[in-house]
């Protein structure tokens, strides 16, 4: 007689949750899709069976209970794979194959470009788009195009201007997840990236990609305009406003206006009366470092006699140091 088939079992969305929760969905909407095709391991019989031992004996045991509904409990034969790594659960042998791939034992798609290796092929055609360069998304707003379907969307949110995630110290929103990450670190003072020529550290990688310049002395910013070159993009925005007269920011006591917010910051002191910058000689203070330095020529006498033609024609000594003083 012909054995009955056994009832299926509907799966508890929280199976599903489990897997979710460890894979990111294959970026072109499908799910990934090793896990709904067959190969030839899983058609023969004799691996077959020969999967379904290592599989029970290396990472996981068959047989324990899990926790069950209800509905679960009516069916006799309902048994769970545990996964001896984590001790996670599964009612799902399709799914307890696709997580015990998380455990790098059965990483068998790899890259040949790098060997990098990757649980699932999905993930193995999504990471060789670094080595092609394709782009198969697209915004159709700008037409800019991208490696992955979640850039797209991130960069969707410059259009829609969406902030969804924020930060719990101080409400500021991003549009992204690593936006917020590198934002963090202001408020915990993190720099984990590092020169290694001077060891000075940065909180953000572009950051230290521009200060290495100042070590190589690479200017790869050129202004259209003079040619004058810089090392990074913000330095040559601020500059290209001296030939737009552009002054975006502005000061809220008085409205007067700045090309750059360096710029804007040392005229507020003047209403707040800040003086951050001390002179070790007399303990004099100011309220920006260039003004520092034009006052400590007068302690060390660095181009004074070159300044005192220029700046003061010919004013006796004596003059001019009371007026650098005052």
């Amino acid at each position: 007689l012909k054995e009955p088939e056994p009832p299926q079992i509907k799966e508890e969305p929280g199976e599903l949750c489990i897997i979710q929760d460890e894979y990111h969905q294959n970026e072109e909407g499908n799910p990934h899709e090793e896990s709904t095709s067959t190969t030839d391991e899983e058609t023969d019989p004799q691996n077959r069976d020969q999967k379904k031992r290592r599989d029970r004996s290396h990472n996981g045991s068959l047989g324990k209970k899990c926790k069950q509904s209800p509905k679960e409990k009516k069916h006799s034969h309902f048994k769970c794979y545990i996964c001896k790594e984590c001790g996670k659960s599964f009612c799902n042998i399709s799914l307890f194959r696709i997580h015990i791939r998380i455990h790098a034992e059965d990483k068998r798609f790899s890259c040949k470009e790098c060997d990098k290796s990757f649980s699932h092929r999905s993930n193995l055609k999504r990471h060789i788009r670094i080595h092609t360069g394709e782009k198969p998304f697209s915004c159709k707003e700008c037409e800019k195009r991208f490696s992955y379907v979640s850039s797209l969307k991130t960069h969707m949110r410059t259009h829609t201007g969406e902030k969804p995630i924020t930060c719990k110290e101080c409400d500021k929103s991003f549009t992204c997840l690593s936006s917020i990450k590198t934002h963090m670190r202001t408020h915990t003072g993190e720099k984990p990236f590092s020169c290694k020529e001077c060891e000075k550290r940065f909180s953000r990688i572009s950051h230290l990609t521009s200060h290495m310049r100042m070590h190589t002395g690479e200017k790869p910013f050129s202004c259209k305009e003079c040619d004058k070159s810089f090392s990074d993009v913000s330095s040559l925005k601020r500059h290209i406003r001296t030939h737009t007269g552009e002054k975006p920011f502005s000061c809220k006591e008085c409205e007067k206006r700045f090309s750059d917010v360096s710029s804007l910051k040392t005229h507020i002191r003047s209403h707040t009366g800040e003086k951050p910058f001390s002179c070790k000689e007399c303990e004099k203070g100011f309220s920006d470092v260039s003004s520092l330095k034009t006052h400590m020529r007068t302690h060390t006498g660095e181009n004074l006699q070159t300044r005192i033609k220029t700046d003061t024609r010919e004013k006796p000594l004596s003059i001019f140091i009371r007026g650098m003083h005052n």
